[in-house]
């Protein structure tokens, strides 16, 4: 009787410890798109869009409207995703070989995996990194093939034999993940869609399931800002001969090519929308509603045309800004957040969620104080804005963003330096940088990137 009573509490102080362990560290799910600018989702203002469920998300929790990445790539934004960092201090981008193992020790897959969490991953990894099947507990890394240079790109994924779009796929393991939990453990799911990033090798650009065929096919999508000739002429010859006008050409630069692309876009889109609907309804099914948070952005922004340009890279609001939610049941809290958050507080948020120190190392702020009733005040006034990559086609370039102004120049040509009143000019029209009325402002801010710069090399790990 003494070793049935003793087995007896073992097993209820043993299933009680896991059963409060489970409820004060919440399932997180987080979710990255590719290339969706800030604005491409209804609750951002866009009337266009078909977004109900990023809407519901976004009035339900939290909407950041100043959310930017640090760098407008889809590699440098990943890995500071991933480890908490700016560019220039975890140094991956394109053509660098693997990230550098002591920032994936650090990043917070790994660390997260290490603390107890149930860790999955489906779609695009987007950093190289060759142990990428022992970072998460389950996980599948895949992305748009380019060796097809048709919809076979983003269609080669099968269900039950069935070939689907890899947005389908992704939705499908993300479901399959949360059926196969385990019970005992959180989880942290990470899902990255590929879409709505156009296909590069193919005419047609833009790719999405036939069910959504019809979505947006009488909509007539009006012309962007910024198109005059003079918006264009303004940008440095390296700039108007590269990769953001080359993408233009074969998205934007007819009328025709123009309705074509923006359709295409918006409705893959709405095909990661539809997905995410179908997981928050299996959240419910499972009773796991209540105690998951949902972190959702972008790895960067887009142009659609403005200054007769196409894709990311450039350090123009358009490529730099993103959207993010935050959606957690077990607060009170929604709204628009007006506070200029980044994509490396997506760690330190994670790890603030579920009760984990972050690294002295990372250099983001978590967002998880804005989710309580008496929240303190976030600290950042600036952040610096980099492209560093080192390639003909598109030019490096860095600067400093606040609230009200912004500066970058470009790193191999120094003398062409931008400046842009943020407050009275929103849509940067009007370069000051050689407005002599402007020149203290110019050097203030100057100043201001340098000291940050250096800042950071000094305390760089």
């Amino acid at each position: 009787m003494i070793r049935f009573i003793s087995l007896s509490l073992f097993v209820f102080f043993h299933l009680g410890l896991q059963c409060f362990s489970q409820e004060n560290r919440p399932n997180i799910i987080f979710i990255l798109t590719d290339d969706q600018r800030w604005d491409a989702l209804g609750f951002a203002g866009n009337e266009l869009i078909h977004t109900p469920e990023m809407d519901r998300l976004a009035k339900e929790g939290l909407f950041f409207e100043n959310a930017f990445v640090t760098t407008p790539i889809c590699a440098a934004s990943r890995a500071s995703i991933l480890t908490g960092t700016y560019e220039r201090t975890h140094g991956y981008t394109f053509g660098q070989g693997e990230i550098k193992p002591e920032f994936i020790d650090q990043s917070y897959p790994a660390l997260l995996k290490e603390s107890g969490y149930h860790t999955g991953f489906f779609g695009k990894f987007g950093v190289n990194y060759s142990g990428f099947e022992s970072l998460f507990d389950v996980g599948e890394n895949y992305d748009r093939l380019d060796r097809f240079k048709d919809r076979r790109g983003y269609f080669y994924k099968t269900i039950d034999s069935d070939t689907v779009h890899l947005t389908r796929y992704t939705g499908h393991k993300a479901i399959e993940f949360l059926q196969q939990a385990p019970l005992e453990k959180p989880f942290m799911l990470s899902l990255s869609f590929s879409a709505p990033h156009a296909h590069d090798p193919a005419e047609e650009q833009f790719f999405w399931d036939r069910p959504f065929n019809t979505l947006y096919e009488g909509q007539y999508f009006p012309k962007p800002p910024l198109t005059d000739q003079k918006y264009f002429d303004a940008l440095p010859l390296y700039v108007r001969e590269g990769e953001n006008r080359n993408r233009w050409y074969w998205r934007f630069d007819t009328a025709e090519k123009y309705q074509r692309s923006m359709k295409g876009y918006f409705r893959m889109i709405s095909e990661i929308d539809h997905e995410i609907g179908l997981i928050r309804k299996e959240l419910e099914k499972q009773g796991k509603d209540r105690n998951t948070v949902i972190i959702f952005t972008s790895d960067n922004g887009y142009f659609y045309g403005e200054r007769q340009l196409a894709g990311k890279w450039l350090l123009y609001d358009n490529s730099l800004r993103v959207p993010m939610i935050i959606h957690d049941p077990r607060s009170t809290q929604s709204g628009i957040v007006k506070d200029m958050v980044l994509n490396i507080d997506i760690a330190p948020t994670i790890f603030d969620l579920a009760g984990i120190d972050k690294p002295k190392s990372w250099q983001g702020l978590s967002l998880a104080g804005f989710l309580n009733e008496n929240s303190a005040e976030f600290e950042r006034t600036e952040f610096i804005c980099e492209h560093l990559w080192q390639v003909d086609i598109i030019a490096s370039s860095e600067g400093i963003r606040t609230e009200k102004w912004k500066y970058f120049r470009y790193i191999n040509d120094p003398q062409h330096e931008e400046l842009y009143d943020l407050e009275s000019d929103p849509m940067e029209k009007n370069n000051l940088a050689m407005n002599p009325a402007f020149w203290n402002r110019l050097l203030e801010m100057r100043k201001q990137f340098e000291e940050k710069e250096k800042e950071m090399r000094h305390r760089k790990p």
